[in-house]
């Protein structure tokens, strides 16, 4: 049983409302959410879906370069491989696009390597939990991502949030270039004066300094933030570590930990205590996992995120996150910001900001391929 054809679709999908990062923006209302979804067909028909969301303001991966990867690179690579091995297929990765400071090209990767866990799983009637033999959990909290550019504002998007029945929020700091730490910590006390029981998490997506870093985190202690995420640039392993050691709120790492061997190098370095697991950042299910374990070996906490995903992306990291155990709600924020109009019967459940982990063959969930080549661009 091999695989015998890797098709890419780059589908257009319906945005609810405008999103940014401190690189720029993710989604914006009105405007289409671009992902690139992949199918992976075995010689014995079993099929698989996997997605990439290229984010430029997030990192180096475009639309255009994901594509170009798969078609040109990683799918001829990887068909006529054995759809058991997931093992060679990530040395046939390895192979076919180097690694430079991390993995190579990790989005496109990524989209490959869950299209074909979910073929894998369907071909033997099992979902992925089963597949791994490991699913602590059916259920996966989730946190709202509060937007607004005055504390007005994020108070509304913290109602809206608990009206869907979230109890947990994340914000994003540095979204405004030259935005004072005053001004930053006040829209910090805006969120936590609208949910004050709430476990906080505020993400700086690279935007500080090893100063500018530390500084914030001391304003922010008081206001129990559960996590500062990823406040220096990914590369700066040694400013991580010096801020570990000194900030009073937890620092939980995210761009950096492209590879397992990524999170080997913090862990040797004493650099860090929370780690972030997110699918695509890893390059896939194969990788995320193992790095989830290292984690959990080194006695390193756990926090799960993703990039705004539709449901395919959605559903591999509620499967990744159902099988270890977060120490925080999770950042799957696709369904806030965009719809998912392939997504058939069965559909994920979201009630009250907990996600009900598919329990179906693969990765759980219907994709009505009709819709797909409808969408595709």
């Amino acid at each position: 049983m091999n695989v015998e054809r890797v098709e890419t679709f780059t589908v257009a999908l319906p945005t609810l409302r405008d999103f940014a990062v401190a690189g720029g923006a993710v989604t914006a209302h009105g405007r289409p959410a671009i992902r690139v979804l992949v199918k992976v067909t075995a010689s014995d028909g079993s099929t698989g879906w996997g997605e990439a969301t290229p984010i430029p303001s997030w990192t180096y991966e475009t639309t255009e370069s994901i594509v170009s990867t798969l078609t040109h690179y990683l799918a001829p690579a990887a068909t006529g491989l054995p759809l058991w091995d997931l093992d060679g297929l990530v040395r046939a990765c390895d192979r076919t696009i180097r690694r430079g400071w991390s993995t190579g090209m990790p989005l496109a990767r990524a989209a490959l390597d869950v299209a074909w866990h979910d073929a894998l799983a369907r071909s033997r009637g099992v979902s992925l939990g089963q597949l791994w033999g490991r699913r602590r959990h059916d259920t996966v909290e989730l946190c709202w991502i509060v937007t607004g550019a005055d504390a007005a504002a994020l108070a509304e998007s913290v109602a809206e949030g608990q009206a869907h029945g979230y109890r947990h929020f994340k914000m994003k700091a540095g979204l405004t270039p030259g935005q004072d730490e005053a001004e930053e910590v006040a829209r910090v006390q805006a969120v936590r004066q609208a949910a004050p029981d709430a476990r906080l998490i505020v993400d700086a997506n690279q935007a500080g300094t090893q100063d500018s870093a530390l500084r914030l985190a001391r304003r922010l202690a008081p206001l129990e933030v559960a996590a500062l995420e990823q406040p220096l640039p990914a590369n700066d392993i040694e400013g991580l570590r010096r801020l570990r050691d000194l900030s009073p709120v937890p620092i939980a790492v995210d761009e950096s930990l492209r590879h397992p061997t990524d999170l080997a190098s913090f862990v040797r370095r004493g650099a860090i205590g929370i780690a972030v697991a997110k699918v695509q950042r890893c390059a896939g299910l194969t990788l995320a996992l193992r790095q989830c374990q290292l984690a959990e070996d080194c006695g390193v906490a756990l926090m799960g995120s993703g990039l705004t995903e539709s449901d395919i992306g959605l559903a591999a990291s509620l499967h990744l996150f159902a099988a270890h155990d977060l120490i925080a709600p999770a950042d799957l924020n696709g369904r806030q910001f965009l719809k998912s109009p392939y997504a058939t019967d069965s559909v994920i459940q979201v009630r009250a900001g907990v996600a009900e982990v598919p329990s179906g063959p693969g990765l759980g969930i219907g994709i009505d391929e009709g819709i797909v080549r409808e969408l595709a661009r």
